[in-house]
């Protein structure tokens, strides 16, 4: 992936870079999004402002990180900025479409076992504060290593490690009510 920027620095070509971008990156940048602000249309907005933002700021990529760490700095850097402004906190935003529209005769049991942990699961995690949220997100779904979380959220790697074990304290607490 990093020839593939180098080259694509060197010829200029910022609609086919993005392209790539986007094609390699896109779903983990929206991912990461919607745990930030648990609604998938303004995770998707969102996650279009951060891919124009990357556009406008190639210039600036110096290569000191990988893509993927200035990537996600850019994403997170968003995200914390949305929630802080005024939109965020003034608007409600509604849900159109129903979550879940399933019949128990399509499911296995396992299965549905399985989905009602994940959900229990996901839900523990939305409601652990951000910078909970945010390591268990990059370590555990995005698997990237405590020296590169320290890095995108600009804290040192203890802290990383400290906010991983007491995440790990606090879902244990929700998910044993």
């Amino acid at each position: 992936m990093e020839e593939l920027i180098v080259g694509a620095f060197e010829i200029e070509d910022k609609e086919v870079l993005m392209d790539e971008i986007m094609n390699r990156h896109g779903q983990d940048i929206l991912r990461l999004v919607y745990s930030y602000v648990s609604n998938k249309e303004v995770a998707e907005d969102l996650t279009q402002d951060i891919f124009i933002k990357c556009y406008k700021s190639l210039h600036t990529y110096s290569g000191k990180s990988t893509l993927r760490t200035w990537l996600w700095r850019i994403a997170i850097n968003h995200c914390k900025d949305f929630l802080k402004s005024w939109y965020n906190r003034n608007v409600i935003i509604t849900e159109d479409e129903p979550t879940h529209n399933r019949t128990t005769k399509e499911m296995i049991e396992e299965v549905v076992i399985q989905q009602e942990e994940d959900d229990q699961l996901i839900s523990a995690i939305m409601t652990l504060p951000i910078k909970y949220r945010e390591v268990i997100y990059l370590y555990y779904y995005e698997e990237l290593l405590i020296k590169e979380i320290a890095l995108v959220t600009e804290v040192g790697g203890n802290t990383v490690k400290t906010r991983l074990r007491r995440a790990k304290e606090l879902l244990k607490e929700r998910l044993e009510e």
